[in-house]
């Protein structure tokens, strides 16, 4: 997989016609120009018809970032349906990519790598004024997230919440053992849906040339996704990583971290799934929003005082604790009340006890003390 420049032309194909298409009027507002990248003329200009380096036709417009529109195309070579995601103009995406391609390098036979989003292809569109780096990937359907809030009561049953993570888990072990790689992004945005049925990319394709189609949801493989955001685990560092709320005791307080802070954003990104709320929220009481000091509160809330010898390594933990381990900030640390002992309603007897010891496995202060996702996988609650 090389990083090839693109051509770009509106040629004739099996796929879509590059004609008859309705025109957006000028007055109406694209999604695009919500971003300020856009009135800089940072996104390409992609046009339904148009195939890129004589290879991909672009079909229609699935989603897009701050940073990138994703599209699905028709791979005209391989016979096969793909999405591009095509960043915008000078968007530096080398170390992005290079974790792509070693991610490809990992054992095929490991049963965590079919659960790993890959890249098929990268090559860079040139434009005026500069070049859009394109990942082609194969397409995926909704994400967790999505399956979270099309379900009545807004929470994962208990039978898809296990499917999902023994997946997650069996991904998340190849990251570590294969690719020494840690995600640091883990939540449920970044879970996708295989698609098992590809008559649904037929009936997208012919939805653009006609009018638009219902959505389906569609219970394939879980396949992680997004490593934007991934580093080396085997590497030393104590910077700040991953979503506010999803945020590991060590990154709060500036340890070394390495591969756990994966597991503890499993664990928090369960509760979301299984209680349809977040474990966390650090909202400040001064009303500023998201502040450390309160996730680190809500956290001894839920798991009482850190070990002092986690305190120790920390290079922030003098803002909030005492050399002796006192809480020394103006909050409370009880602001939720949440409790694993106390939530669940739903679960009882030996399967509640099971359930509280898998998500005590993972949510622990100390990142050695949690389990790793090869434990994870023989645990009792999932495999129960």
């Amino acid at each position: 997989m090389g990083h090839k420049i693109a051509s770009k032309a509106s040629l004739p194909s099996h796929c879509v016609s590059t004609d008859g298409f309705e025109t957006v009027r000028p007055s109406e507002v694209l999604e695009e120009e919500r971003f300020e990248r856009f009135k800089q003329g940072q996104y390409y200009p992609a046009n339904i018809g148009d195939v890129l380096t004589s290879r991909y036709q672009i079909i229609g417009k699935l989603g897009l970032g701050v940073t990138s529109t994703v599209w699905l195309a028709r791979d005209l070579d391989g016979h096969r349906y793909v999405t591009l995601k095509i960043y915008t103009r000078d968007e530096d995406n080398q170390e992005e990519f290079q974790i792509y391609e070693q991610l490809n390098q990992g054992s095929s036979w490991h049963p965590g790598h079919a659960h790993i989003r890959k890249a098929l292809d990268i090559f860079t569109i040139p434009s005026s004024g500069g070049y859009h780096p394109c990942l082609v990937q194969d397409p995926m359907w909704e994400s967790f997230r999505d399956l979270l809030f099309r379900n009545p009561n807004h929470r994962f049953t208990e039978d898809l919440l296990k499917s999902g993570l023994m997946q997650i888990f069996l991904a998340l072990d190849y990251l570590d053992t294969e690719c020494k790689f840690v995600h640091t992004d883990i939540k449920s945005d970044n879970i996708l849906q295989g698609i098992e049925d590809k008559s649904i990319l037929e009936s997208f394709t012919q939805a653009e040339l006609k009018s638009p189609s219902p959505r389906k949801i569609v219970f394939g493989r879980a396949i992680l996704s997004d490593f934007g955001s991934a580093v080396r685990g085997n590497e030393r560092r104590n910077h700040d990583a991953q979503p506010n709320v999803y945020r590991s005791p060590e990154v709060m307080l500036k340890t070394d971290w390495g591969y756990p802070v994966d597991i503890w954003n499993v664990g928090v990104m369960v509760w979301g799934l299984f209680e349809g709320r977040h474990l966390f929220y650090g909202n400040d009481p001064d009303g500023k929003g998201y502040s450390t000091r309160a996730h680190l509160a809500e956290v001894m809330g839920f798991l009482g005082p850190p070990p002092l010898d986690m305190l120790q390594r920390g290079k922030r933990s003098p803002e909030f604790f005492t050399s002796g381990g006192k809480w020394k900030q103006d909050i409370e640390t009880f602001p939720t009340g949440v409790s694993l002992e106390l939530s669940e309603e739903f679960l009882d007897g030996k399967n509640k006890e099971m359930f509280i010891a898998f998500m005590r496995g993972m949510l622990q202060w100390r990142p050695e003390d949690r389990k790793t996702a090869k434990e994870l996988l023989q645990d009792p609650w999932t495999n129960d």
